[in-house]
C-alpha cells in the first residue's frame, strides 16, 4: 500500500492494488466538507486520474459516516472578512471547486464507487451520486437535506439524481429532504447494492480490485459511452458507440481476451 500526501487530516488517501480509496476524515463532524477536505480532493483526483498504477477509484469516508455535506456549524462561525466576499467571487470560486470534485468524479476515464458506511447528506450526497457506482452499508442513510437549511443544493446533485430516480421523484427528495434507508436507496435505483456492515468493506474491495484489473482501456471509452447517454441523442451516441468499439478492438486487453475465450480461461488485463 502507497500513502498519499495530502497536505491535511482531512483528507486520507492511499493505493493498494490499483485501487485509489480517498477518505473524508472528520469523524467529530461525521465528515463535513472544510476548505482543506475539498482542496485536497481536487488535487488527488487530479494526480490518480493520469496515475498508471490507479484503474480505480473509491470515495468513502472515516468513522461511520460518508459525509454530511457543508459544515453548518462552520457557516454560522464565518468570519466578517469571509461574509464580504463578493457573490461574484464566491460563485466562481465554488464552480470551480465543483467541477474539480464532483465533476471528475463523474467524467475522470476511470471507474468511481462511493463506499456510503453511513450517513450521506447534502453536498455529501451529490459527491456520492457524482460516482459510477454506489454501494452502501445496511445502516447507511440518504439526504439530499439543502431545504432543511434554506440552500437550494450544490455539487451537482440535482442533475445527477434527476437522472437516476426521475424528476418527480427527484424533486420530492429534495422539497421534502427526508431520510432515505439504505434498503429504499437500493429500491429507487440511488445505490447499486447494500451491504451488511462486517461485510461492507470487503465487497466494495473485491469490486474495486476487479474494475482496477480490468480492461481499462473498454472501461475508459465504456464510461464515455454512457456518460454521453445520458445527454446526447441517439444517433450521436451510436456514432461515438463505433468508434470506441473499432478502436478497442485494437487493443492488447482485446486480443488477451480473445485467446482466453478461445481457450477457456479468465483473460489477463495489461490496461493496454
Amino acid at each position: 500500500m502507497t500513502q498519499l500526501d495530502t497536505g491535511t487530516e482531512d483528507l486520507l488517501a492511499d493505493v493498494d492494488d490499483g485501487v485509489a480509496v480517498l477518505t473524508m476524515n472528520r469523524p467529530g463532524r461525521r465528515n463535513a466538507m472544510s476548505e482543506a477536505m475539498m482542496s485536497a480532493m481536487d488535487r488527488v483526483l487530479r494526480q490518480v486520474e493520469t496515475e498508471d498504477a490507479v484503474g480505480c477509484v473509491v470515495l468513502t469516508g472515516a468513522g461511520g459516516a460518508f459525509c454530511a455535506g457543508g459544515d453548518v456549524k462552520a457557516m454560522a462561525e464565518r468570519s466578517a472578512a469571509e461574509r464580504a466576499q463578493t457573490l461574484d467571487a464566491a460563485v466562481q470560486r465554488q464552480r470551480l471547486r465543483q467541477r474539480a470534485t464532483s465533476g471528475r468524479l463523474w467524467q475522470m476515464p476511470k471507474p468511481t464507487i462511493a463506499a456510503i458506511g453511513g450517513p450521506a447528506a447534502g453536498a455529501g450526497l451529490s459527491l456520492a451520486l457524482a460516482c459510477d457506482l454506489r454501494y452502501a452499508d445496511e445502516g447507511a442513510v440518504l439526504t439530499t437535506a439543502f431545504a432543511r437549511v434554506g440552500f437550494s443544493g450544490d455539487y451537482g446533485g440535482t442533475w445527477l439524481l434527476t437522472r437516476l430516480v426521475g424528476s418527480a421523484k427527484a424533486k420530492e427528495l429534495y422539497y421534502f429532504s427526508e431520510r432515505v434507508s439504505a434498503a429504499d436507496a437500493e429500491r429507487l435505483g440511488i445505490v447499486n447494492a447494500v451491504f451488511p456492515a462486517a461485510e461492507f468493506e470487503h465487497e466494495v474491495r473485491q469490486r474495486a480490485r476487479r474494475l482496477a484489473h480490468g480492461p481499462r482501456l473498454a472501461y475508459r471509452y465504456m464510461k464515455e459511452n454512457l456518460n454521453r447517454a445520458v445527454t446526447g441523442e441517439l444517433g450521436e451516441c451510436m456514432d461515438l458507440e463505433v468508434t470506441h468499439h473499432l478502436r478497442t478492438g485494437l487493443t492488447d486487453d482485446h486480443r488477451e481476451a480473445a485467446r482466453a475465450f478461445v481457450e477457456r480461461r479468465e483473460p489477463r488485463f495489461t490496461g493496454r
